[in-house]
């Protein structure tokens, strides 16, 4: 093991006072194991009882804050949790139901239309579309991952859209709200006031959000393999995640 490996490496978190928290998860990696197609992820009847005795025992000040759109997240999660940021930010609907949308760059349809040119050459590339925001997909077709970070990053600078990258996908997003301005935002309401934040995630994407609770006073858990980070604590994987959250519940 190498000193930066040593140096990069995180204690798991303390056990979770629900009585003081503000909770906020990331799905992908974090609730759910990563799966090949972003389709793929179910409904799970434990991670729905989870989420239940969890949303009680914080008095409703349960987040999801994730890149799926609101829609997967209401499918996957069976509509227990109210309080979502989809789409990194773009999307998010406050625990009264209110919506914030920040709405589709207009070059958007002309990105969406480049990716699924690019995507029809191997049946492992995905295109998703999201709203706000497109994602291409390459894990089922890695020997394309080279060329479609170029072809993102120069559609990127072409049309003023945000790159996003994550876990074998490029997202081409409108500019706006990432996830931690959502975690901000909902700290900020009555709800979630005079708590102290807790994010968990797993992607590189998620560092906004670890970046905004540690300013907030909170913390933030990384799941997965040590890297550089804005989190404090580590948990190796979805398994480690929720038996961390039922020790709690």
């Amino acid at each position: 093991m190498s000193i930066d490996e040593i140096t990069l490496r995180l204690p798991p978190p303390k056990p979770l006072r629900l009585g003081e928290a503000a909770l906020f998860l990331d799905l992908d990696g974090t609730l759910a194991p990563i799966a090949a197609r972003p389709q793929d992820v179910r409904p799970d009847p434990r991670r729905t009882r989870l989420l239940e005795a969890l949303k009680a025992g914080l008095d409703g000040r349960l987040a999801v804050v994730t890149g799926r759109t609101l829609a997967d997240v209401d499918r996957i999660l069976e509509g227990r949790v109210t309080c979502v940021a989809a789409v990194h930010g773009l999307v998010r609907r406050d625990c009264d139901g209110g919506m914030h949308d920040s709405g589709p760059h207009p070059e958007l349809g002309r990105v969406t239309q480049a990716l699924k040119e690019f995507a029809v050459r191997d049946s492992g590339l995905i295109v998703e579309e999201k709203g706000p925001s497109v994602a291409l997909h390459f894990r089922l077709a890695r020997e394309h991952g080279g060329d479609a970070r170029t072809l993102a990053r120069r559609l990127a600078a072409e049309t003023g859209l945000s790159l996003q990258d994550g876990d074998m996908v490029e997202e081409l997003r409108t500019p706006g709200p990432a996830k931690g301005d959502s975690i901000r935002a909902f700290m900020e309401s009555p709800l979630f006031a005079g708590a102290r934040p807790v994010f968990v995630g797993d992607d590189v994407t998620d560092e906004h959000g670890f970046e905004a609770v540690a300013r907030l006073g909170g913390v933030g858990v990384l799941v997965g393999p040590p890297r550089k980070t804005h989190a404090s604590f580590n948990l190796p994987g979805v398994e480690d995640v929720m038996a961390w959250l039922e020790a709690a519940a």
